[in-house]
């Protein structure tokens, strides 16, 4: 999508946001992404925020709100500052978070705070107030007709678990970022929908595995739950690299197909004990 910079947004948007940041002084367009047709740091006298937003009458305006919600909820997330509407557009502010995106390779001490990260998420249900597609609906398409039990789960799911979503922050936290594509799923999702990411950073599928089991609700996931779902999540990613071709796609499917491959050849016989 292409981005609008701060300074062509309405004179009127412009102004009811710094009704509530004071006068911006600069804005910063945010460097990765491609959902938001405005995303900035503003830089006022008294601190930085991040803003995001489209259009009012853009049909994907309701995306905003529902991420808005959702955040508020969201465990190790920032928090929402405000909300605008005005001149056209649909806007919210975020905290700034001052960090940078962690390293996933094996080896790093991240992979301790990814841990932590996906544990606090795993313990969060679904605020059953919002409304919104459970993840096994949103992927229908790859499931068998009757979805099995296991993969109806109500937790609060991030989904998208991009290490462009992650910011570690000064006090060593992992945060998660951007959680438009939060909706109801199994407690072990994210877990689950890492591992690629971790085999795509230098992992081997039996180190990815190892980390995730270190999360107790994919601990105490049955390994062909696990199987199925990572059938599921290589064809979806398969489908959107063909239907939907974007430059990261590649390497994602490649990475889902060896998690695939690991498991279906029986190597991931037994889920290893946690260490205490």
């Amino acid at each position: 999508m292409d981005r609008i910079e701060w300074h062509n947004l309405p004179p009127a948007t412009r102004a009811a946001v710094e009704r509530h940041t004071g006068p911006v002084e600069a804005a910063d367009t945010a460097p990765h992404g491609v959902m938001s047709r405005l995303a900035c740091t503003v830089r006022t006298r008294t601190g930085r925020a991040f803003v995001k937003g489209t259009r009012g009458d853009d049909p994907q305006a309701w995306v905003y709100r529902h991420e808005a919600q959702v955040t508020r909820y969201a465990p190790r997330a920032p928090r929402v500052l405000w909300e605008v509407d005005a001149g056209g557009w649909l806007l919210y502010g975020y905290e700034y978070i001052q960090g940078r995106y962690p390293d996933l390779t094996p080896g790093s001490d991240d992979l301790a705070r990814l841990v932590r990260t996906l544990t606090a998420v795993s313990e969060t249900p679904w605020p059953e107030n919002l409304r919104k597609k459970p993840l096994h609906t949103r992927w229908a398409d790859f499931l068998p007709k009757d979805v099995p039990t296991p993969l109806q789960g109500r937790g609060l799911a991030h989904t998208d678990m991009s290490p462009y979503n992650m910011l570690v922050n000064s006090a060593g936290e992992l945060l998660l970022l951007d959680w438009a594509l939060a909706c109801p799923a199994p407690a072990w999702a994210d877990t689950a929908l890492t591992i690629p990411r971790l085999i795509s950073a230098g992992h081997t599928p039996e180190q990815a595995e190892t980390i995730a089991q270190q999360v107790p609700a994919y601990h105490a996931a049955t390994p062909a739950t696990l199987t199925l779902f990572a059938r599921t999540i290589h064809a979806a990613w398969e489908n959107w690299e063909q239907t939907r071709p974007m430059p990261h796609r590649a390497a994602l499917t490649a990475a889902a197909q060896t998690w695939v491959t690991h498991r279906e050849e029986g190597r991931q016989t037994s889920a290893p004990t946690l260490s205490s």
